[in-house]
């Protein structure tokens, strides 16, 4: 592993420099987790929020087999209420963007290699 400041050779489980003031710790990311908002947006189409919050088993029933569901209703609600039943897709999307939001992450930092972007 290189030090990202100085270049100098360090073990590769290094936690700082030797030669320079590095330190692991001071460039870690703020926030090693999925993002709530990039989760919300590909909520757009139900199930890969959560796929990409790490809850893959689930998203794959919601994007598979809950959405085809919800949606056939819909369309029978809509031909027995003159189209009004398809609205009820609205509050569908709404609890599923709301789910995503809420649940926690399964997504695992991985190690920092000391590469900086």
């Amino acid at each position: 592993m290189q030090c990202p400041f100085c270049g100098t050779t360090l073990p590769a489980n290094a936690q700082a420099c030797t030669n320079c003031d590095w330190t692991l710790e001071a460039t870690k990311p703020a926030e090693p987790k999925a993002s709530d908002a990039m989760a919300i947006l590909l909520s757009i189409i139900p199930g890969l929020g959560h796929i990409y919050k790490g809850h893959r088993v689930m998203g794959a029933l919601i994007l598979l087999l809950i959405t085809p569901t919800a949606i056939a209703f819909a369309i029978l609600a809509a031909i027995a209420s003159a189209g009004w039943g398809i609205l009820m897709l609205i509050p569908y999307w709404g609890a599923v963007m709301l789910h995503v939001w809420a649940i926690d992450d399964r997504v695992t930092q991985k190690p920092d290699e000391g590469e900086q972007y």
